[in-house]
């Protein structure tokens, strides 16, 4: 059974009716198929009421919703042949980043991407997508063998941020995320990022720095996740709320800013309410933005890259 959001409370009502209307048998003094079939109307109406109009702190709770597709269920819908890669050649294999090699409408790709898990068992064993240092290495590691044989690069976004931990200090975790947007942005075949989910401070840019940046209509994008912002301004994470209103975080705001180049529409009620219509509108967006980087030749790329993300900022100065 779907999992309803706070806000959703009255859609939830309505979708219980519908439920029980189905489970009732057809009688003289009620047309259970017209009633139902009102609800459905009336049910209709008011998810694209509310998603039409969601707060950003909704959007967070909507790009947190645990099912929502993570990045095994695009591989599994977009990627044929995918053989998947791991470790970084110097510690471990973090499966918090997953990646591998395998064909997007027949064209080789190599995918890389945040794995947060859907179950308690496989969230804890991919950390909730946060990765380690040896995950960012691993992500070099792969970038450069896309470059090396000549292949595009698409990388899904879905983070917190990456891990905090003491073991991942010691291990040198800055520096492996900075070598790994160092690595994209130096890349010389075609990179598309993809923010499907929670784009979380350099957690995400470690994997976001493409030619072009797409985002999901409700997924968000920020330099620090509401909760760490309030925390550090107000002492409290009660304030998050406030934080996410001012962060300027949802894929509206971003493509106002240009920060990122398209928004991917989502199903009326999130990507969770419908997978298969997700992948579709997903896919057409990929096949565009790689087939108009596919005509770019390796320093052009890496050079209309670095202009991209150096000149973000400049046009509000």
């Amino acid at each position: 059974m779907l999992t309803y959001l706070d806000f959703e409370k009255p859609i939830a009502e309505l979708e219980s009716r519908i439920r029980d209307m189905n489970n009732l048998e057809s009688g003289e003094e009620i047309n259970i198929a017209e009633e139902v079939l009102r609800l459905e109307v009336k049910r209709d109406k008011l998810l694209r009421d509310t998603y039409s109009k969601l707060t950003p702190w909704q959007k967070i709770k909507v790009a947190r919703h645990p099912e929502r597709p993570h990045f095994k269920d695009y591989v599994e819908s977009l990627i044929e042949d995918f053989m998947p890669l791991a470790g970084d050649r110097a510690f471990s294999d973090d499966v918090a980043i997953m990646g591998g090699l395998g064909r997007f409408k027949g064209q080789s790709v190599m995918v890389i991407g945040h794995e947060k898990g859907h179950d308690t068992e496989s969230r804890l064993k991919h950390n909730f997508g946060m990765a380690r240092p040896e995950g960012y290495r691993k992500t070099i590691r792969l970038l450069k063998m896309a470059e090396q044989f000549d292949i595009p690069v698409i990388t899904l976004v879905d983070t917190p941020g990456a891990y905090p931990g003491v073991g991942a200090e010691e291990r040198g975790q800055a520096e492996a995320i900075a070598r790994s947007t160092e690595a994209c942005l130096g890349l010389k075949v075609p990179l598309v990022s993809v923010i499907v989910g929670e784009g979380g401070s350099g957690g995400a840019v470690a994997l976001a720095a493409g030619n072009r940046v797409l985002m999901m209509e409700h997924a968000v994008y920020s330099v620090i996740s509401p909760e760490g912002c309030a925390s550090i301004l107000w002492r409290t994470s009660d304030k998050a709320e406030d934080a996410a209103n001012a962060l300027k975080i949802t894929a509206q705001d971003l493509l106002k800013l240009q920060v990122i180049d398209e928004i991917i529409p989502e199903p009326v009620g999130g990507a969770h309410r419908d997978h298969a219509l997700t992948m579709k509108t997903i896919r057409k967006s990929l096949d565009a933005a790689l087939n108009e980087l596919s005509a770019l030749g390796g320093d052009k790329l890496k050079t209309l890259r670095r202009e991209k993300f150096l000149n973000m900022g400049k046009s509000g100065l």
